[in-house]
C-alpha cells in the first residue's frame, strides 16, 4: 500500500506547520519522518491518518491511488502508535489487544474464538507470549510499547504509522526495540512510517530518511545517501557532528573540498571529523596548523578537538587509537591537518 501526499499545508493561526509539503512511500517500506522539533512531521504523520486535515483546498493524501483526503481517520485503514503507548490500565494485555476488534460494528465484527486466535498470533508475533494476562503496569516499557504495535495491527490495517515511538523509553531499550523493529518489518512488509528526532535511530532502521526543516522536506534519501551526500547545509549539520571550516584557500590545499557537497551554497566547507586527517607537523609538510588540546578517547575511535594556529577556530577530528598511538603527541604540540578524500557517489541521485 503506497502513501503519496501532495501539496500539503497546514496552518495554525498563524503558525504554518507544513508549507506545500510532497511525500511519496513506496509499498512495503520502512520511512523515517527526521527533524528537530517544530519542524513539521508529527503535523504530517497525524494528517495522513486523518487526525488532522490539511487546509481547505491544500493538497491531497493518497493511499494505493485512491484519495482519502477526507475519509475519517477510523476508515482509511491506519494503525497507529503513539509515543507513549496508550494502553487502557484497567484493561489485560489480551484485550487491550483485542480492543479494536471488539468496538467495531455488531456485523463486522469476529466471533470471540477469531479474536482469541488473532491476539495469540499477535502476541507471538512481538514475542509477549505468555504475557496475556497481565496488565500495562506489570509490563515494562518496551513491552508496553509491543503491545501498543500489537494492538494497532490486530484491526489489519493497511498502513502503519508511528508517532516516536521509542521517545518514552532509556537508550538501552530504544536500541534493542529499534533493532527489533527493524525485524519485524522485514516480516510483515507493512508500509510503515515512524516519527523521530532522533538521528541514530533513522539512520539504522529506515529504508528511507524524509528530513523536514522548518515545515518543508530539506531532502529525502536512503541512510547512506542523506548522510554521505547531504543536499543542504541544514542537512549536513542536523545528522551528525560537523565542522563548518571558513578558510577555504588553506583547506583546499589539502585534499578534495567539492566531496560530497563539502564547499555548500554558503560558501563554507561542512567536513565530518572523521574526513579530517591528523599528522605531526613536520617543515614543508602541507596541511592546516593547528594545536592540539584536548583528546577523548572512550570507544574504539579517539575524539581530539584542535585550535587552528592561523584563526583560532576549534575543529574536532577522528581518527583511531592506533594512529593516535603512532602520532606520539602531547597536548599543546602543534600538528598538521588535511582533508581525506571521502566517498564519490558516481552519479548523482534524484531526491
Amino acid at each position: 500500500m503506497s502513501i503519496i501526499a501532495t501539496g500539503i499545508t497546514k496552518t495554525f493561526g498563524r503558525y504554518k506547520a507544513l508549507n506545500d509539503v510532497d511525500l511519496v512511500v513506496p509499498s512495503g517500506k520502512l520511512v523515517a519522518l527526521l527533524g528537530p522539533s517544530g519542524s513539521g512531521k508529527t503535523t504530517l504523520l497525524r494528517i495522513i491518518a486523518g487526525l488532522e486535515h490539511a487546509d481547505e483546498g491544500s493538497g491531497k493524501i493518497e493511499f494505493h491511488g485512491q484519495d482519502v483526503s477526507r475519509v475519517p481517520a477510523g476508515e482509511r485503514g491506519v494503525g497507529f502508535v503513539f509515543q507513549h503507548y496508550a494502553l487502557f490500565r484497567h484493561m489485560t494485555v489480551a484485550d487491550n489487544i483485542a480492543f479494536g476488534l471488539r468496538v467495531r460494528p455488531r456485523t463486522q465484527r469476529p466471533s470471540e474464538t477469531k479474536i482469541a486466535d488473532r491476539v495469540g498470533e499477535l502476541l507471538k508475533l512481538v514475542q509477549l507470549d505468555g504475557l496475556d494476562r497481565r496488565f500495562p503496569s506489570q509490563l515494562s516499557g518496551g513491552q508496553r510499547q509491543r503491545v501498543a504495535l500489537a494492538r494497532a495491527l490486530a484491526v489489519e490495517p493497511k498502513v502503519l504509522l508511528l508517532d516516536e515511538p521509542f521517545g518514552a523509553l532509556d537508550a538501552k531499550v530504544r536500541k534493542d526495540l529499534r533493532r527489533w523493529l527493524r525485524q519485524f518489518h522485514d516480516e510483515i512488509q507493512l508500509t510503515t512510517i515512524f516519527v523521530t528526532h532522533d538521528q541514530e535511530e533513522a539512520l539504522e532502521i529506515a529504508d528511507d530518511v524524509v528530513i523536514m526543516n522548518q515545515a518543508k522536506v530539506e531532502q529525502v534519501g536512503t541512510p547512506q545517501e542523506v548522510y554521505d551526500r547531504p543536499t543542504t547545509p541544514f542537512v549536513y549539520q542536523f545528522l551528525g557532528n560537523v565542522n563548518v571550516l571558513r578558510d577555504v584557500a588553506a583547506w583546499s590545499t589539502t585534499g578534495p573540498i567539492h566531496d560530497n557537497g563539502r564547499l555548500a551554497a554558503d560558501g563554507l566547507l561542512y567536513v565530518r571529523p572523521h574526513d579530517i586527517a591528523v599528522s605531526r607537523h613536520e617543515p614543508g609538510t602541507l596541511g592546516v596548523p593547528a594545536v592540539f588540546r584536548h583528546v577523548h578517547t572512550a570507544g574504539s575511535q579517539t575524539s581530539l578537538t584542535l585550535e587552528l594556529l592561523h584563526t583560532r577556530e576549534t575543529v574536532e577530528a577522528e581518527i583511531s587509537r592506533t594512529e593516535l598511538a603512532e602520532l606520539n603527541i602531547k597536548l599543546n604540540d602543534l600538528v598538521l591537518l588535511r582533508l581525506r578524500p571521502s566517498h564519490t557517489f558516481q552519479h548523482d541521485y534524484a531526491i
